[in-house]
This record gives structure tokens, C-alpha cells and sequence, in this order.
């Protein structure tokens, strides 16, 4: 049995808070951290007992599509593997098919190597670009003349807002 942690890791804290944060509505009933007492009993090996095993809920129509993560975090220096329907991905042996009890189908399983756990930099890094489509429109869209200030009006509507000019008298308003 690994050992038991008291807290996560600050690496996978920081994933299921970034996913919050860029997709405040989405669902988090397979979310995870730590183990349950029955996880523990089911999986006495489990990288939840470490701290360095997240869970993330796959909600796609309100911004976390665990697929897309699946593909994308195989880029990531901090991943060790990847459980996701049905499919488990690690580095040294790729993807292939996943035969654990779980098939994975509601959420992703990342596993954070022991030398990353207290890496914290964005997960999500890839939703912060803009699409390709839209870069595309930005380079196309033709660039805007700008327009020449309006000239500032002068009041000439009465003595307090017309320029006061000096009568021979000596007297300012005098006209």
C-alpha cells in the first residue's frame, strides 16, 4: 500500500482550481484528491494516497472536455500517465487499452510525478489561446482609419460662456 498523504500535492490542487476558475459552471461530481475509504480498499496503490493524483470531472459543454486534456497534457512535464475511456497513456508505453474496474468515462485520472508535485503552472494552457479561426479574422479584418477629433465648440450663446472681451472703458464684459 503507498503511504497515506494528509494534504495533495500544490500541483494537483492548482489543477482542479484552474479548471474552476476557466470554467466556473461545470460539473465536479468526479472530481478528486485524496482517497475515500473505499478508494483506499479498492485501490491500495492509487497515486490519491501520495497527493499526486488528481480526478477532473468531463464536462464538455461547459468548458472542460476531458478528451481534449487527455491528448494535450501528454505535453506536460508533470504528468507521469493519463486514465481516460478507457484509454491509459504514459510516456514510456503511449496508449493502450485501460482494464481497471473504472473505465474512466466520466473524468480524466492524471498521476503528477513525484518531482512536480509542487509545480503549480497553468494545466489548462491551450484554452487561453484564441481559436485558429479567429486568429485567422484578426489577420484579415481590414485596420480602422481612425477618425479626427470633433473640433471643440465655442458658446456663443450668452456673456457667462462667450469669451469676455476688454471695452475701451476698462470694464471686463462690457461689449
Amino acid at each position: 500500500m503507498k503511504p497515506l498523504a494528509k494534504k495533495p500535492s500544490p500541483a494537483a490542487v492548482a489543477a482542479l482550481r484552474q479548471a474552476t476558475a476557466l470554467a466556473p459552471k461545470r460539473a465536479k461530481a468526479s472530481d478528486g484528491l485524496l482517497p475515500s475509504a473505499a478508494h483506499l480498499i479498492a485501490n491500495p496503490n492509487s497515486d490519491h494516497n501520495t497527493g499526486l493524483a488528481f480526478d477532473l470531472t468531463h464536462d464538455p459543454k461547459k468548458g472542460i472536455d476531458a478528451a481534449e486534456c487527455f491528448i494535450k497534457w501528454r505535453e506536460d512535464e508533470r504528468v507521469d500517465y493519463l486514465i481516460f475511456d478507457h484509454k491509459i497513456w504514459s510516456k514510456a508505453r503511449g496508449v493502450r487499452k485501460y482494464t481497471g474496474s473504472n473505465p474512466h468515462k466520466n473524468h480524466i485520472h492524471c498521476s503528477i510525478k513525484k518531482s512536480q508535485g509542487d509545480n503549480t503552472s497553468p494545466w489548462f494552457w491551450w484554452l487561453n489561446e484564441p481559436k485558429a479561426i479567429n486568429q485567422v479574422k484578426a489577420k484579415l479584418a481590414k485596420k480602422r482609419k481612425k477618425k479626427a477629433p470633433l473640433p471643440t465648440a465655442v458658446c456663443t450663446c450668452c456673456v457667462i460662456h462667450r469669451p469676455q472681451k476688454v471695452a475701451k472703458g476698462g470694464k471686463n464684459g462690457a461689449i
